[in-house]
This record gives structure tokens, C-alpha cells and sequence, in this order.
């Protein structure tokens, strides 16, 4: 387990870039028993979108067909459980590989960087998805479908329609879900018990390491300063974060029902 000097350097640079911190409420809705199914369902969700929304950036901008075809086949298994329940645990174990190399396309100027970094956290967002599910299936919590809380949606409305802004909007939002996972994983783990505690603080170090990753792509990618929409994005992000909200999921807002 991760020592707590660890933790808070890897959190402190988080904090600095999150524009509020997760409220108080918030929490003290999170750590009541009745809500732990809530939390891990959107969770195991959250897991498997963040992998998603890498492989759609890599397949639009990075690779070639038979590579996109390769990353399709890769989250088969995952979506077939998580949107039609075919499959199980069981069925699940062993999914998490790629059967051949994924290549660049030719042309591509950030190809290969792009590539790199998308498919480790993909390989580590769907280890993460097999795990939530491992604890729910220990814990005798079933599977079903929720819906999605208004935060993506809501930082994704936002984005800019011409390249490359769209993709680099994309990177700067998906710096912000991964940074705020990953204060939230280490606000909520003392509320929890021991074995979901351990497991959350274990969630930590590559949670702040992607939140990294895509705040370099996006550098990379544009080669201007990027402060400016980092900020801009930072704002919207409080705002869901911190104003009333009447859905209770794992990146909500302020509980507006208790």
C-alpha cells in the first residue's frame, strides 16, 4: 500500500490543477453503506468509458485500419458485458491483451506518442474495470446498468469543433476526469472499509499519471500554451463539481436531495 507521504505528493500537483476540491457533502453522501452500490457501479463504468474515450482518440487520429480493427475486438468482451450482460467475470479473465501490434498511420504527426500512452492506460483502465468487478462480485452487488451523471457531458459540450483544438480539448477534459477520480479515490478511501480503502489508494499513482499524460499530449499536439483552456476547462469543471446536483454518481456534484 502506498505510505502517505507518497500520497500527498502525488496528490499536490492534482490539487493545484483541480479548481475546488471535492465538497464535503458530496462525501458524506458517498460514504453511507446504501450508497457503496452507486459508487461502484459508476465506478466499473467510469473505467470502461475512460478506456473508450482512448481508444476513439487513437482510431481517429493515430493508427491505421487493421489497427483500429484490432482495438475494436479488444473491448468486445468489455461492452458486450456492460451493455448487453453477455459474459461474466469468469469469461472476462484473461481479455486484457492485444493480439497484434497496433501501428501508426502513415501521415500522422503525433501518431506514435499518441499511441503509446493511450494504449497503457487503456491496458490499466480495463485491468482497473475487471477489478471493481471483482469487488462487487465478492460482495454479492449484481451488475446492472445506470446512467451517466451529467459531468462528461457537460465538459464535452464544450469543446471547440475545429482540428487540432478538438483534439486537444479532448486531451485537456480527460486530464480533468482523471485528476478528479483520482482526488476523489483519496478523499473517499478513509470513509471506506480496509480492503476498498487499500484498493482506491492503489488507484492513485496511475491515476495521477495519466492526468499528466494527457495535459503533455495536448502540449505536444498544439505546440502553443495551453494555460488559457486549461483554465477555461478548470471553471467548468468546478462548476459541476461544486453546484447543486440532483444525481448522485461517482463525479457529481453538490447532493441537491438531502
Amino acid at each position: 500500500m502506498i505510505d502517505n507521504n507518497t500520497i500527498q505528493e502525488l496528490l499536490a500537483p492534482i490539487k493545484s490543477f483541480l479548481q475546488c476540491e471535492t465538497p464535503d457533502e458530496w462525501i458524506a453522501e458517498a460514504k453511507k453503506p446504501e450508497n457503496l452500490k452507486t459508487i461502484l457501479l459508476d465506478h466499473l463504468l467510469c473505467e470502461l468509458k475512460a478506456g473508450q474515450s482512448a481508444m476513439y482518440l487513437i482510431r481517429k487520429y493515430a493508427v491505421d485500419k487493421d489497427s483500429s480493427n484490432i482495438l475494436l475486438e479488444w473491448f468486445k468482451p468489455y461492452e458486450e458485458f456492460a451493455y448487453r450482460h453477455i459474459g461474466s467475470l469468469e469469461t472476462l479473465k484473461g481479455k486484457n491483451n492485444i493480439s497484434k501490434a497496433i501501428m501508426a498511420k502513415s501521415g500522422a504527426p503525433y501518431s506514435q506518442e499518441l499511441i503509446d500512452k493511450m494504449v497503457l492506460l487503456i491496458k490499466e483502465e480495463l485491468h482497473h474495470f475487471y477489478q471493481v468487478l471483482e469487488i462487487m462480485d465478492s460482495r454479492n452487488i449484481p451488475y446492472e446498468n445506470i446512467s451517466a451523471s451529467r459531468y462528461a457531458k457537460g465538459l464535452l459540450s464544450k469543446i471547440k469543433t475545429h482540428e487540432p483544438q478538438t483534439l486537444v480539448d479532448k486531451l485537456i477534459i480527460g486530464a480533468y476526469i482523471e485528476a478528479r477520480s483520482c482526488e476523489r479515490f483519496a478523499k473517499l478511501a478513509p470513509h471506506l472499509d480496509e480492503d476498498l480503502a487499500r484498493f482506491y489508494i492503489s488507484l492513485l499513482r496511475s491515476e495521477a499519471r495519466h492526468y499528466q499524460d494527457y495535459l503533455t499530449l495536448a502540449q505536444q499536439i498544439t505546440g502553443e500554451d495551453i494555460s488559457e483552456r486549461v483554465a477555461y476547462f478548470g471553471k467548468i469543471e468546478a462548476e459541476l463539481i461544486s453546484s447543486p446536483d440532483t444525481d448522485f454518481k461517482f463525479h457529481s456534484g453538490v447532493p441537491a436531495f438531502s
